[in-house]
């Protein structure tokens, strides 16, 4: 198994620490880890179309759905999972607080925007398809390997 781990962790000053450390979890579970920094391009094109040959190239991915920027998840990480979903991959995705969105915003937003209600903590398009976490990015992926049989609730992962 190989999942692309998605999300706006590129942009931390320790990114491609942070990219090896997440890679090593991996590792240590089975799983084989592209991280979007695996891709050496360095032109908004190339880094596009390189991340989307990641993509491919793998079988999940574990993104985190923490907001960024403002009360929503990375708008970069959101195209990236409409796009692994329509190439039939697996998706799990992490947030520290799992609160409905209602419930973490109110009923209307800080422009007077209608807040959705269904009970998900991000919006609907990301909240159906995708296997919501909470915690970090070790319980996405503890989660993903129970999924894919490669650990048991026993492990103690």
């Amino acid at each position: 198994m190989r999942i692309y781990i998605a999300g706006f962790d590129v942009f931390r000053k320790d990114a491609v620490e942070y990219g090896i450390s997440c890679k090593n979890l991996c590792a240590s579970l089975g799983i084989g880890a592209l991280y979007p920094m695996d891709n050496e391009a360095e032109d908004a094109a190339n880094i596009f179309r390189g991340n989307l040959a990641l993509i491919d190239a793998c079988d999940a991915v574990c993104a985190n759905l923490n907001p960024f920027r403002g009360d929503e998840p990375d708008s970069g990480t959101c195209f990236e999972l409409g796009y692994a979903y329509a190439k039939g991959k697996k998706l799990y995705g992490y947030l520290s607080d799992p609160r409905a969105l209602r419930d973490k915003l109110g009923e209307t937003d800080g422009c007077g925007f209608a807040v959705e209600n269904f009970g998900l903590p991000v919006n609907l398009m990301l909240g159906v398809p995708v296997k919501l976490v909470t915690g970090g990015f070790a319980a996405c992926i503890r989660a993903a390997a129970l999924d894919f049989g490669l650990i048991k609730e026993a492990d103690g992962y």
